[in-house]
């Protein structure tokens, strides 16, 4: 092998998650290397889901916008509809706005609208496809796609990477590692991590082992759902259950099913079955198809350890319902982006880095619980024999199933408080004031600025310009809002946090409403946009309170000058 090529981090893992941590950690001015073994990213398709969390990181970056134009067109519901077959009785019609009709109404949202980016459909093969495009442009960011890590050896100083790509190796040299590397994670094996929690759920509808497959079906609009359709068509009767996800709007679908053998199904199978689920002959092209585990709610024992951590589903699996999984991983991402940054550039505290896997991996566990949670509810929706009877017993089926698969699909639509409701209260980085529990809900969310929680937003001026929500004003650093009419003097804090290399950027708003939102004269705003500490004036001993929230255990006295501890990384 060639001399090690050295870098602050290497990214084991090209995916979204990896993507997006690289990403992030350019925004913080840290360069890395990501390894992928593909050439590319998947041209199959995969999630749709981007939820509000993560658009706000899109945001973050300058893309929530191009994302926005990707995936279904402006006016194409972003809702479910439920069918016994396509050309037969409908079951339940939800309807959820789609991508023009969300930004129609973000601008008549109220100043404290919960947030700048609500939920969008695009599929992941589309957004992958912009990210890696976008990396390509960032010089911090070395792409080494087609390189496949095969060993790990980690030291005191730096762990050792070897990779492979056909038949040539070699070294990479990295201060940290971040496996963001699948399912099958080499990183994770490489600690002896295992999973914790529950497998599959044993049920034939997104249970037990699948298929998804990537479908051409061009008379599907016209000839079947016409004005019904919507994102997720889903057709259930006792036969067969299956879900064709809307990815252009016109003519192409993600399939996911369990009614056919994921090991044996061929092309002229696939092809049969949504024939039979539209209930008679229609055209269909199958582009792709794999087998795929649907259920599972697994939780890595640890989020890594030294100079190693894990993120996406290296660290977590999910049942696909609701959509978290992908999502889970981005905010995994912009949590440990920022703790990587600090220990590469010198001004995190020996406790900064395991406070990533004591902060997330609760939610993990949270949001695995809940997306399992919605597929046990869709197991559990009856479909007798007769539900497509035309009869009065078929009628009265009909009635009560499509009520429940309702009621299943408005829980998969309405979980704003999963998206935006993560908190990292107890996390030895949160200040606490001493305010009560706020509540964790499915459904809804509860902008509070207690510490621990991802900041309240709030618009500032006109929407159309950048820089009109208060995230847009937030540095990749920490941010110190001083509120109110008459804020106090931040001076001492601001000396502070420059003897100790930490980035602060301080924002003065005289706005009423954000002084009503935040509760409080001063908040400190960590650099993933959750609240850190909030007072109403500066703390007594400033190096302190930037001693706790960056990893210092409290009886430290004295820490390496940023200089010092950047070393050559």
């Amino acid at each position: 092998m060639d001399d090690p090529l050295t870098t602050p981090v290497a990214v084991v893992g090209g995916g979204p998650v990896g993507l997006m941590l690289a990403l992030l950690l350019d925004r913080q001015g840290v360069p890395c290397v990501v390894l992928n073994t593909q050439a590319g990213v998947p041209d199959q398709p995969r999630g749709s889901t981007h939820n509000a969390r993560t658009m706000e990181h899109y945001r973050t970056l300058g893309l929530a916008e191009r994302i926005r134009e990707l995936g279904l067109p402006a006016g194409h519901s972003a809702g479910i509809s439920f069918f016994t077959r396509y050309n037969a009785h409908e079951l339940a019609l939800l309807p959820w706005p789609g991508s023009g009709e969300v930004l129609r109404r973000r601008m008549a949202a109220d100043r404290t609208d919960p947030s700048p980016e609500p939920m969008h459909r695009a599929n992941q093969m589309y957004v992958e496809r912009l990210l890696l495009d976008h990396a390509r442009t960032r010089p911090r960011i070395t792409l080494c796609y087609g390189w496949t890590v095969t060993a790990l050896r980690e030291s005191a100083e730096h762990v050792d990477v070897v990779a492979e790509r056909d038949g040539a190796r070699r070294l990479f040299r990295a201060a940290f590692v971040a496996g963001c590397d699948g399912g099958h994670s080499l990183v994770r094996r490489h600690l002896g991590i295992r999973y914790e929690g529950e497998g599959t759920l044993d049920q034939d509808i997104l249970g037990r082992r699948s298929t998804a497959a990537h479908l051409r079906v061009p008379t599907l609009y016209r000839d079947f759902l016409r004005d019904r359709g919507a994102w997720s068509n889903w057709v259930v009767n006792a036969d067969l259950a299956l879900n064709l996800i809307a990815l252009n709007g016109v003519d192409e679908f993600f399939l996911l099913t369990s009614s056919v053998d994921p090991d044996t199904a061929t092309d002229a199978e696939l092809v049969r079955l949504v024939q039979r689920a539209a209930g008679e002959p229609l055209p269909v092209e199958v582009l792709s198809h794999r087998p795929w585990t649907a259920g599972a709610a697994l939780v890595a024992e640890s989020f890594g350890t030294g100079r190693i951590r894990l993120a996406g589903d290296a660290a977590h699996l999910f049942t696909p319902n609701g959509g978290f999984g992908m999502n889970t991983g981005v905010d995994d991402a912009a949590n440990l982006a920022w703790k990587l940054a600090a220990a590469v550039r010198g001004w995190a505290g020996p406790d900064l880095l395991d406070t990533y896997g004591v902060e997330r991996r609760p939610i993990a566990l949270r949001n695995t619980s809940a997306a399992r949670t919605l597929g046990q509810g869709l197991g559990a929706v009856d479909r007798p024999a007769w539900l497509e009877a035309d009869s009065a017993a078929g009628e009265a089926a009909r009635t009560k199933t499509g009520a429940e698969l309702a009621e299943y699909g408005m829980r998969t639509l309405d979980t704003l408080g999963v998206q935006l409701g993560a908190r990292y209260d107890g996390s030895p980085i949160v200040a606490g004031d001493g305010s009560g529990p706020v509540p964790d809900s499915f459904a809804a969310y509860t902008p509070s600025a207690v510490p621990g929680g991802r900041a309240p937003h709030l618009w500032l001026d006109d929407r159309r310009t950048a820089g009109s929500s208060l995230f847009d004003r937030f540095g990749p650093g920490f941010t110190l809002l001083r509120l109110g009419p008459r804020p106090p003097r931040t001076e001492r804090i601001e000396a502070a946090a420059g003897a100790r290399g930490v980035p602060l950027r301080t924002l003065t708003l005289d706005d009423p409403l954000a002084r009503e939102v935040y509760g409080r004269d001063l908040v400190l705003i960590r650099p993933d946009q959750h609240v850190a500490w909030r007072a109403d004036r500066e703390p007594g001993d400033p190096g302190a309170l930037l001693a706790q929230v960056t990893g210092w255990p409290c009886e430290t006295a004295a820490r390496p000058s940023p200089a010092t501890a950047r070393g050559r990384w």
